[in-house]
């Protein structure tokens, strides 16, 4: 017989851990947890630094997306979390929210103004903390990196000398500038979702938690969603049924899958891959976003880079002080800026880190160097999350379609460019020598851009929300054609905002966690 609970969570991801912890903490409530990955118990999730080392391991889903065509037919890597907290427990740490912009074309409810209070529900801002801007008693520190690298004084001088205003604070309003990184991190440890929700809602004996249970299809019956189909440890079948609700948190990728498997999107899209219409629903895996980075990486004659890390002395002193080069969250300096002067908001973001990041350090750099990232904010392309197969456990297929709209290569380009003006200042042209990327032989950057472009981590968009009937959800995130039923993920955003996607996905779980009270 199938376990019934009040509400049925899917993915312990970052929105996932806070439905389960604001759900719980009704005691009149029972909740069951879902996630495929097992529990965060891995030294690399908690060293800030190390989190390319988790790349590639069990703690990832190790997506690929299909060959890219205007990137010189490459196969992308898409690591995603698989874990308690997942992405949030191997992401970068970056609390970046995004601009006022974004949010006031959401629609209905989701105005800058109107989440702006969910934000600040989830922050316990630590150090430079400005009251009006951040919260200060919520379950996720945000705090400054205890011991950045000196480098990144001259990166901010760079920006200066270029014409870029010093943000007073990354996280206000306006974004238009350069500041430090504010970074997930409690007393220089990485803090996930994990760590700020669900462990705190552990004792309850209201919430059931299913590690290493991975979802296989949502059961329907008459028009509402009743249950979860998924695979036990030992691969057996297992049920839970739903009396209230089931909230579908598994990221921009799985969600739309699991959707689709369950016979809810397009027939035609359905039809080919084997799968029973239930619910037509045109839009679902569709309006895929993400975005588009393209490094610029030079040699460094200071062997101050992060580099050295990987030394014995630095985990001794992170493991002691947990202060040194392993407290780096790598991305350590942010600048928002535009490809045209004449934009009212930034269409470009450039992130500093203090080392040759290549290849999603995957590859080990030769010798010393600085990174700046150019990224593509808002791309115009847009790609697909598609099933290939009524058996739940194949991948789906990923295509983003980068760069499929010319708009959003000129707009990158721009962006190389710009870095590479920014290594040349006066600032910090003493910091720098050779180039790594683009080598030297490099100097057509539209080439450039196809050949090296790899993904920031930020796919989203693809169960839009809105109110219009094509949406996948509503403005209150519940699927349209099915009742019982929510997604409360980044794929859920109308359009992928100007900053990191884990900020704004926290904040929706927020939301959604009084929409679903608000609904009892």
């Amino acid at each position: 017989m199938a376990e019934q609970f009040d509400y049925v969570v899917i993915g312990a991801g970052s929105a996932g851990c806070i439905l389960a912890n604001r759900l719980s903490a009704d005691p009149g409530v029972t909740v069951a947890l879902v996630e495929a990955g097992g529990r965060d118990r891995k030294l690399e999730i908690k060293l800030p630094a190390a989190f390319p080392k988790l790349f590639h391991t069990p703690f990832d889903w190790d997506l690929y997306t299909a060959p890219q065509k205007e990137l010189d037919a490459r196969e992308l890597y898409w690591p995603r979390g698989k874990t308690w907290g997942g992405s949030s427990s191997l992401n970068a740490q970056m609390w970046v929210r995004g601009a006022q912009a974004d949010y006031d074309a959401w629609g209905d409810g989701w105005s800058y103004a109107e989440v702006l209070p969910y934000f600040r529900r989830a922050e316990h801002r630590v150090g430079s903390n400005t009251d009006s801007i951040y919260g200060t008693d919520g379950p996720l520190y945000i705090e400054e990196l205890r011991s950045p690298n000196p480098l990144r004084s001259v990166f901010f001088e760079a920006c200066a000398e270029a014409g870029f205003r010093r943000l007073p604070e990354l996280n206000a309003a306006g974004i238009d500038g350069y500041g430090p990184t504010p970074v997930t991190q409690h007393r220089g440890r990485r803090w996930s979702t994990a760590d700020g929700y669900l462990r705190p809602a552990l004792k309850r004996p209201n919430l059931t938690v299913l590690s290493d249970a991975h979802a296989r299809r949502i059961l329907l019956s008459d028009g509402r969603a009743t249950g979860l189909e998924y695979s036990d440890p030992k691969g057996g079948i297992q049920r839970l049924t739903a009396r209230r609700e089931i909230l579908l948190a598994a990221g921009a990728v799985h969600s739309p899958h699991l959707l689709q498997v369950s016979g809810i999107g397009d027939p035609d899209v359905l039809k080919v891959a084997g799968i029973e219409t239930l619910v037509d629903s045109p839009e679902v895996g569709a309006n895929l976003q993400d975005h588009l980075s393209a490094v610029v990486i030079m040699h460094c004659p200071e062997p101050i880079t992060l580099v050295a890390a990987e030394r014995p002395a630095e985990l001794v002193k992170f493991l002691t002080t947990r202060r040194g080069m392993l407290t780096s969250n790598v991305g350590e300096a942010v600048t928002f800026a535009r490809s045209d002067p004449s934009l009212t908001v930034p269409d470009l973001e450039f992130i500093f880190a203090p080392v040759p990041f290549m290849d999603h350090g995957q590859t080990d750099p030769p010798g010393h160097g600085l990174t700046i990232g150019a990224i593509l904010l808002q791309p115009e392309s847009r790609g697909a999350i598609t099933a290939v197969s009524a058996d739940p456990l194949a991948a789906p297929h990923i295509e983003p379609n980068y760069l499929s709209d010319p708009r959003d290569l000129a707009i990158l380009v721009n962006g190389v460019e710009q870095c590479q003006a920014l290594f040349g200042s006066a600032a910090m042209a003493p910091h720098v020598s050779a180039p790594m990327r683009p080598g030297p032989g490099e100097t057509d950057m539209t080439a450039y851009v196809r050949a090296h472009a790899e993904t920031l981590y930020h796919p989203s968009g693809t169960c839009r929300m809105g109110a219009d009937a094509d949406s996948v959800v509503d403005l209150e995130l519940r699927v349209r054609g099915v009742e019982g039923l929510r997604v409360v993920d980044a794929s859920v955003m109308p359009r992928i905002i100007r900053g990191h996607t884990h900020a704004p996905t926290v904040m929706i779980a927020e939301k959604a966690a009084d929409l679903i009270r608000a609904a009892r």
